[in-house]
């Protein structure tokens, strides 16, 4: 009788000791998975654009899978685990593809997409046969149906990753057929709208210097308006082309002097012209 009693101590505490080893190893692996997801993630800050952004999906789906094969390898038996991790796996693996899709544009970022999506869902299925696998087989080696269950995933995710890349290339060259299509179509264009620029600038010519003489008048105009030197009403100002002719009489050859000073400060002004005339002087 003791015996039996003793017996069954024994077992009871080997499936304890198993139970706290299973959970402190399970433990183990989540905390490294997770650190190493840090430092990983902190190597895509230094990167920027979309690169930054595949750095960090990489670093993501790193962790997934780490923390995937702490589930097989100390939760074999717990289906909805499995599940759950695989299904972690195959989205992290999808928004890697996707984000590598961003680059392209048009109907290459669209094939590239659909890939991934596609690669999801082999991944997904796949996923579902290991946790089946888990599930039906529990007597199987841990270790065994983890390190399968990884070599299958990694599998999966190679042949996804290599479609996903092949099918980018073929996105590449298309667009650099477009893209060279379009110079070509744009370099005639070019010389079409040339000319036409060059008749339409003949044409406004004309038009911009009318508007630039008025803006000048009105700059010469105001300033003399502003200085308490010149008695603006008494100077008459024209403009054309550029060339500023000052007119009228004044009071003092320093109001004269002064008119002609303020319109050379004008912008635009290539010459200044003056027959102002002093009041009382001939």
């Amino acid at each position: 009788m003791k015996k039996i009693v003793f017996l069954t101590l024994a077992t009871a505490a080997s499936v304890a000791f198993a139970q706290n080893t299973n959970t402190a190893g399970y433990k183990a692996a989540q905390d490294k998975a997770a650190a190493d997801y840090k430092v990983a993630k902190d190597r895509c800050d230094a990167m920027k654009g979309n690169a930054e952004d595949v750095c960090e999906h990489e670093a993501k789906l790193t962790r997934a899978r780490a923390e995937a094969n702490a589930v097989a390898q100390y939760k074999s038996g717990d289906r909805s685990e499995i599940d759950r991790a695989n299904r972690k796996v195959a989205d992290a693996e999808y928004e890697l593809a996707k984000e590598k899709c961003d680059d392209l544009s048009g109907n290459a970022k669209d094939q590239c997409q659909a890939s991934a999506r596609n690669m999801k869902n082999t991944a997904m299925n796949t996923g579902a046969a290991d946790s089946r696998t888990a599930v039906l087989v529990p007597n199987a080696d841990r270790n065994t149906v983890a390190a399968n269950a990884a070599d299958v995933r990694d599998r999966t995710a190679n042949a996804a990753s290599n479609a996903a890349d092949r099918t980018a290339v073929a996105a590449e060259n298309a667009k650099d057929k477009t893209v060279a299509a379009a110079h070509n179509a744009k370099e005639k264009t070019a010389d079409m709208a040339q000319d036409v620029k060059e008749k339409t600038a003949e044409k406004t010519a004309d038009a911009s210097q009318a508007m630039s003489d008025t803006m000048i008048t009105a700059k010469v105009k105001a300033d003399m308006a502003a200085d308490k030197t010149v008695t603006a009403m008494d100077v008459h100002v024209e403009t054309q082309q550029g060339v500023v002719m000052l007119s009228g009489f004044v009071p003092t050859k320093a109001e004269a002097d002064r008119a002609v000073q303020l319109a050379k400060g004008v912008k635009g002004v290539s010459d200044v012209k003056s027959s102002i005339q002093v009041k009382g002087k001939k």
